[in-house]
């Protein structure tokens, strides 16, 4: 009888396939994130189309929003920068909306987004925020500042307390950059001299007051950029250095507005989010709409 042959793998060829289908293995799930990541990058470049149009009354009236005569004494590049932006005469504006489209840093990712900031100016706002992939939204932030008081309901949960009414107050004035009037039509805030390229905006807090510097360009005389100390955290005990840049003028829907606004915490050293207007309507008939959420 012919003697059996043993064709068993020894151990080293046991170990050689073993080692085979460990590097395939890898090479697969290494590959798995690679188109991951391929993917991911290719979705965050995806720009969203516009929200939907708000559900709000006729914008500007049809015989035009009320203008008053520009102040005097106010400090010397505010009165060019209202010059430059409307002449002799300036809106007087009681609610905005305004929405756009641009990037934000959340976590360390950019994000696509589209936004929808409505005001009663100079008292409350609603903020509804998008962040999208591949055009299509993955979460939604709704924010309001009604009565001096703030509520944030955020993906990872709502977000309330001192230091948000204080972000959310430095908002408000903030985002007048859209409807720049409210800053001398307003009696609650004030301006107060710097320099020739730079003053002070005092605004009211409570029964506080704060202070916002704004910047001007002193060729084109156009506000560029404004700086305020503002809470970061609810728990926070110092405030961060928070920067608005408008970047860019022109006129949207017949207004003068910034084109692109930039918003920076001093301590990241970049924007976290930039913002393109694409669309503003003045004294629109706001009804519930600040109580409600959603685009």
């Amino acid at each position: 009888m012919a003697p059996t042959l043993d064709v068993r793998p020894d151990a080293g060829e046991r170990a050689r396939s073993s080692g085979r289908h460990v590097r395939r293995g890898l090479a697969w799930f290494v590959g798995g994130l690679g188109v991951a990541a391929l993917t991911g990058w290719v979705g965050l470049r995806v720009e969203p189309a516009p929200l939907p149009q708000a559900t709000i009354g006729a914008d500007t009236p049809a015989d035009g929003l009320t203008t008053v005569a520009l102040p005097e004494g106010l400090p010397a590049p505010v009165a060019r920068f209202y010059t430059a932006l409307y002449g002799a005469r300036i809106p007087v504006v009681h609610t905005a909306v305004v929405s756009g489209r641009g990037h934000m840093r959340i976590s360390g990712i950019t994000f696509p987004a589209r936004y929808r900031f409505s005001h009663v100016t100079g008292q409350d706002y609603r903020h509804y925020i998008e962040l999208t992939v591949f055009g299509g939204r993955v979460t939604a932030v709704n924010e309001w500042f009604v009565d001096g008081r703030a509520r944030l309901e955020l993906p990872v949960g709502v977000s309330e307390g001192p230091n948000v009414d204080q972000a959310a107050n430095l908002a408000l004035w903030a985002e007048a950059v859209w409807m720049p009037s409210v800053w001398v039509t307003d009696p609650a805030v004030r301006w107060e001299p710097l320099d020739d390229a730079s003053a002070q905006l005092v605004i009211p807090f409570g029964d506080r007051e704060e202070v916002v510097t704004v910047r001007f360009d002193p060729d084109t005389h156009m506000l560029t950029s404004m700086e305020s100390l503002r809470f970061k955290g609810e728990q926070d005990t110092d405030r961060t250095p928070w920067i608005n840049e408008a970047r860019e003028w022109g006129v949207v829907d017949g207004h003068p507005v910034p084109l692109e606004t930039a918003i920076t915490w001093a301590d990241e050293g970049s924007p976290w989010a930039v913002l393109r207007t694409e669309d503003v309507a003045y004294d629109a008939d706001l009804g519930s709409y600040l109580d409600d959420a959603g685009p």
